[in-house]
């Protein structure tokens, strides 16, 4: 028998305040976490820079621990406001927000001069915490859907580009040879996907005149190609949301989807009117 208990008063409480962004509460707290979130990727990039690093460690490292400890509170907060908290821990958005938080700890734990490095790179790990952003783009339900519908065409498109570039890239490599400096095929090919991706990076260049027109209609057919992805991606876009307001018009009404999250699986994405979770059935 499932449990559909409400959760007590301050869980609750709780709960509407860190999951739901419906509320003043709920707004409040994603405005200061916003705000947290880019302070601390500021405080990671400018850590990077030895000379201020130098000068302001004392006060860098103070102001890391301060956004650490609000993360572990805020994680902590996340785990017992809800039902089932390992739905959370193995969700997306619970993974990135444990590695946002520990790589501070784990400095200390294994803190010692043949770990130096390692410590270094789990450091590193806070820029995880720039991922907690995705949360607060509004659109980004309907870009998701977009890209899922899309992945076929992508797949296919991704397909072809690789096989282009394989017989370009063989054809480069007995038209230039060793002499300009395509001396393997796939070094031949790594050059064309430069080529077409229009990077350019000038370590390898053409010196025949046939290699040269080979090289301008790459580089012609790389324009075309760049912008291929961008054009599936936005008609599945398009798509997607003419059908929405089609379904809407012949419903005779709008369906509000609001931010309200389930207290026992933490699923979102609830209609204004709903009184129960759609994944779990748990009283909203």
């Amino acid at each position: 028998m499932k449990d559909n208990k409400p959760l007590p008063g301050w869980k609750n409480k709780l709960h509407e305040v860190i999951y739901e962004a419906d509320t003043p509460s709920g707004k409040f707290f994603d405005i200061v976490l916003f705000i947290l979130i880019i302070f601390s990727v500021i405080l990671v990039m400018l850590e990077s820079i030895d000379d201020f690093d130098e000068h302001y460690h004392g006060t860098l490292l103070t102001l890391e621990w301060v956004v650490t400890i609000f993360f572990t509170l805020e994680y902590i907060a996340r785990l017992i406001s809800i039902k089932k908290p390992l739905r959370y821990v193995f969700s997306f958005y619970g993974i990135i927000d444990f590695l946002s938080t520990i790589p501070l700890y784990l400095s200390y734990l294994l803190a010692g001069s043949q770990v130096l490095l390692a410590v270094r790179a789990f450091r590193l790990l806070r820029i995880f915490r720039i991922l907690k952003l995705v949360k607060f783009i509004g659109e980004a339900s309907q870009l998701q859907s977009a890209l899922r519908a899309s992945r076929a065409k992508i797949a296919v498109f991704i397909y072809v580009v690789l096989i282009v570039s394989v017989i370009l890239g063989t054809l480069m490599y007995i038209v230039e040879g060793d002499e300009a400096g395509f001396t393997s095929i796939p070094r031949s090919i790594y050059w064309t996907i430069v080529t077409l991706t229009t990077v350019g990076y000038g370590d390898i260049a053409p010196v025949t005149n046939l290699g040269q027109f080979i090289a301008t209609a790459i580089m012609i057919l790389g324009y075309g190609i760049i912008a291929v992805p961008t054009g599936i991606v936005t008609a599945e876009f398009t798509r997607n949301k003419k059908d929405k307001n089609s379904e809407d018009d012949d419903e005779g009404y709008l369906v509000h989807v609001n931010t309200q999250a389930c207290p026992s699986c933490g699923i979102e994405g609830h209609r204004d009117d709903a009184t129960h979770c759609f994944n779990c059935g748990h009283p909203l």
